[in-house]
């Protein structure tokens, strides 16, 4: 329950910091289509391919480990392949950029280093108060 609750956060903080790196794309930007639209396809992508991660752990835990290696290992080259063919069709086609819809694949790992360091300066801050 915790764990669902965690990842829903996690999910949440991805969608709106995509939404602010939108939204600041739109205003600062002439043509801003193709860039929101990498954004967009990114994000989404690497958003989808962590619930995926999510699933495959939660099954993965309850499986013998031989299979649970297996099962993991093919999951994680699944994810991958979609990685690739994301990053092909975002090179191939003009209307997507590039480098927006790569800014997209790291929207999680934002959230989660970004919640972690604001985190242990909140502790930083607590414990100094309290001495």
């Amino acid at each position: 329950m915790f764990q669902d609750k965690v990842i829903s956060g996690i999910i949440k903080k991805a969608i709106a910091l995509s939404l602010i790196i939108i939204g600041i794309l739109a205003i600062f930007l002439k043509e801003p289509k193709p860039y929101i639209l990498g954004m967009i396809f990114g994000s989404s992508i690497n958003i989808l391919s962590f619930i995926l991660m999510g699933k495959t752990t939660k099954k993965a835990v309850l499986m013998k480990p031989s299979k649970a290696y297996s099962y993991t290992l093919g999951n994680y080259f699944i994810r991958y392949a979609i990685y690739f063919v994301v990053l092909f069709v975002a090179a191939k086609a003009n209307y997507i950029n590039f480098l927006t819809t790569v800014l997209g694949f790291f929207i999680i790992k934002i959230v989660i280093l970004s919640s972690t360091i604001y985190e242990s300066i909140k502790e930083a801050i607590k414990q100094k108060e309290s001495r």
